[in-house]
């Protein structure tokens, strides 16, 4: 049996890669989809008046609704939902299984000036997702609009996260975190938030064999304002995505990979109707995210800064800020206790000759920390 990630290098959609990801990329993708499998439409405009497209497809009675970048700058579900769509083009018995089996319909990008602009929020300044009540944005009244009128049975709710999050309190980065939202102040466990819960058991499942100790699991803190709370409250099984950090991965391709397996293991688990194979109680044995990550940390970096106290520490974390169309990773640094237990997605001791040597030729880096 050929394992997802070996799948997902088979059918990826190599035309849109990277972290900038717009309608520009994605809509000459979805206007080549097959239309006897499926069906792309316009449901609505941004603030900007740039349109929204959906996909549907599927003729079987699970109805799974997902959006992606609802953050404008959060664009790695993108990527793997077009792997997704570019799966289920293909003539395979499982892409069969599933369109017999389940109706799907996928928003591609709900916050088109925010991908365009690579911000979080809309053009008018607005988080979508806190935005799920009074809905005041257009792409929140275009959301809420496709789900009154599609129905679903489940919702994906498709994120990145920073590189900041390690799982637990260990030193593995959380490339790949899960949240069943809650429903309510007490954060209970209603049928459908249960099932959520047994949705990512399985998707956890697959992902351990490709990045054990990975996974994390995101703050269930109740907010009404949320999407996926929102939906969650209206007893639909909904799950946050979150796409994070892998190591030498700023462009978020391998963790595309591990967001379509995770999107196909739970899709297929809908279709079988094969949730309760799955432990309610094994959602909790997923550590929690930390925040003990910096992109760089730096020892003894009195070395290079004369100012610096001895011992001293540095934590560099990288601003993604658009530049002429173009993604950079503008470092910013902060002065750490030397006793703080932060890791480094990279780390260099300065009194280390080789490192101190690799760190000096990091002259963009070296500008801002001496």
């Amino acid at each position: 049996m050929i394992r997802f990630l070996d799948l997902q290098k088979e059918i990826k959609v190599t035309e849109v890669q990277g972290r900038y990801v717009t309608n520009a990329a994605v809509f000459p993708f979805l206007n080549n989809l097959k239309s006897s499998k499926f069906v792309v439409e316009n449901i609505g405009e941004s603030v900007l008046g740039k349109t929204i497209k959906d996909v549907t497809f599927g003729l079987g009675n699970h109805k799974i609704l997902m959006w992606s970048q609802m953050h404008g700058n959060e664009s790695t579900t993108t990527k793997a939902v077009l792997d997704f769509l570019s799966f289920i083009s293909e003539d395979s018995d499982l892409a069969n299984s599933i369109l017999k089996n389940c109706t799907i319909k996928i928003i591609p990008i709900l916050n088109p000036d925010g991908a365009e602009a690579y911000t979080r929020i809309n053009a008018n300044e607005v988080d979508l997702n806190r935005d799920a009540q009074k809905r005041t944005q257009p792409e929140s009244k275009v959301l809420r609009s496709v789900y009154e009128q599609f129905k679903p049975d489940y919702c994906f709710n498709l994120h990145d996260q920073r590189t900041i999050f390690n799982v637990g309190a260990t030193s593995k980065p959380a490339t790949v975190s899960f949240l069943a939202p809650a429903h309510d102040e007490k954060r209970t466990i209603s049928p459908t938030r249960g099932q959520s819960m047994q949705l990512i058991v399985a998707m956890n499942k697959e992902l351990q064999q490709y990045i054990p100790g990975q996974i994390g699991r995101y703050d269930d803190g109740f907010n009404a304002n949320c999407v996926g709370d929102t939906f969650q409250m209206l007893n639909k099984p909904t799950i946050l995505f979150e796409s994070g950090h892998f190591p030498d991965d700023y462009q978020r391709e391998k963790t595309r990979a591990l967001i379509f397996c995770a999107i196909l293991r739970a899709v297929n688990v809908i279709s079988l109707q094969s949730i309760n194979d799955y432990a309610q109680k094994e959602y909790f044995e997923i550590p929690e995210n930390g925040k003990l990550f910096y992109d760089i940390l730096i020892n003894d970096a009195e070395i290079i800064n004369k100012s610096l106290a001895k011992d001293s520490k540095l934590g560099v974390l990288y601003k993604e800020t658009l530049v002429e169309g173009e993604l950079a990773f503008v470092p910013t640094v902060e002065i750490l206790e030397k006793n703080s237990g932060f890791y480094g997605h990279i780390t260099y001791n300065c009194l280390n000759s080789s490192d101190l040597e690799e760190l000096k030729s990091n002259k963009k880096l070296i500008d801002v920390i001496s």
